[in-house]
């Protein structure tokens, strides 16, 4: 087949337990803005069990077709029965993009169809655009960062279909729902081959998970090398409960063991897209960065004048973080108490 001949992009919507992960969203929302750009249709896939009824949140998502594999087969991941199932819709369907988010089963499945469709695959993205070339076609290309972090590697893929990318959750905007929207949903049966089922899952454990997630905080106090321990942590923290917003962080005090990793930022921990970023004794490093320069507004606090967070940041405030936070936070408590 010409390339010309593939068609459509294809995101892959992850659904855990019956219930469809954000980043599936996020990435409705995104192939739905390249999809407008190059006239074609946006194809959600929809694997798992009881799970037909969730298509038609699909479609008020952004998508025009939602392809849904309902089997016990798939009632949980495993990786040779996922693979089988989105390989014969590839092969069906002959997409063009096909994207998926860079979760754990993201990052699990993408790799193994990339090897049975022989193409590429770039992984760990956070931008993806369809750019005009000189000789007049469009050309799909996915930025990542490289060489840990220390530059951003944009990556196309001009011999082979589809082009696939996992996406890092928190990156790209959702959609709001357009309540009522049309699409087509397609009921879709695979032929599997049962003998290549090697692995069963024996026993599943569950825990409750009781640390907040900062990639929902609309509000993030961020905290870097210079709040120094714990002790300054709680000066964040102040500030942060103050504004109804959550206390994340760098690298340097997880690794330090001040912070949990749950709370990173940056491009070996969490992509957070806050309405507001205050960066608080963070120098501004590309692998962080990559974490929250998406972020709505970015305030930087920093006794280095010359610090790179300054050139992301909407406002940079100069001077010593312990004095400027608890100032900070007495303030805007007392117009808070007005």
């Amino acid at each position: 087949m010409e390339l010309t001949d593939y068609k459509n992009i294809f995101v892959f919507a992850e659904q855990r337990n019956g219930v469809i992960q954000n980043v599936a969203f996020e990435l409705l929302g995104k192939a739905r803005d390249l999809a407008d750009t190059t006239g074609e249709k946006v194809v959600a896939m929809l694997l798992g069990e009881k799970i037909a009824d969730k298509a038609q949140t699909l479609i008020e998502r952004g998508a025009d077709e939602v392809i849904v594999v309902d089997t016990p087969i798939l009632k949980d991941y495993l990786t040779e029965q996922y693979a089988q199932a989105i390989y014969h819709i590839i092969m069906e369907r002959k997409p063009s993009i096909v994207l998926y988010g860079a979760t754990t089963i993201g990052r699990d499945l993408a790799p193994r169809l990339a090897c049975k469709l022989h193409t590429g695959l770039v992984a760990d993205c956070t931008k993806l655009t369809i750019e005009d070339t000189e000789d007049g076609r469009k050309e799909f290309r996915s930025t990542r960062p490289a060489f840990g972090g220390n530059l951003m590697a944009t990556i196309v893929c001009p011999n082979t279909r589809p082009q696939m990318s996992t996406v890092r959750a928190g990156v790209m905007q959702k959609r709001e729902a357009e309540v009522g929207r049309k699409g087509t949903i397609t009921p879709m049966t695979i032929p599997f081959d049962e003998s290549r089922f090697k692995v069963r899952i024996v026993k599943t454990e569950t825990y409750d998970k009781k640390t907040l997630d900062i990639t929902d905080a609309k509000i993030l106090v961020s905290g870097g090398r210079g709040v120094h321990d714990a002790e300054g942590f709680k000066k964040l923290q102040g500030l942060a409960d103050v504004m109804g917003g959550m206390v994340s962080s760098s690298r340097a005090m997880v690794d330090n063991g001040v912070m949990d990793h749950a709370y990173q930022v940056g491009q070996t921990g969490k992509t957070v897209r806050p309405q507001l970023y205050m960066a608080c004794g963070i120098s501004g490093a590309i692998q962080h960065l990559a974490g929250m320069e998406e972020s709505g507004y970015i305030v930087a606090i920093n006794k280095d004048k010359f610090a790179p967070i300054f050139n992301v940041a909407d406002l940079g405030i100069v001077g010593d973080l312990h004095k400027i936070v608890p100032m900070l936070t007495e303030r805007i408590k007392k117009e808070m108490d007005k």
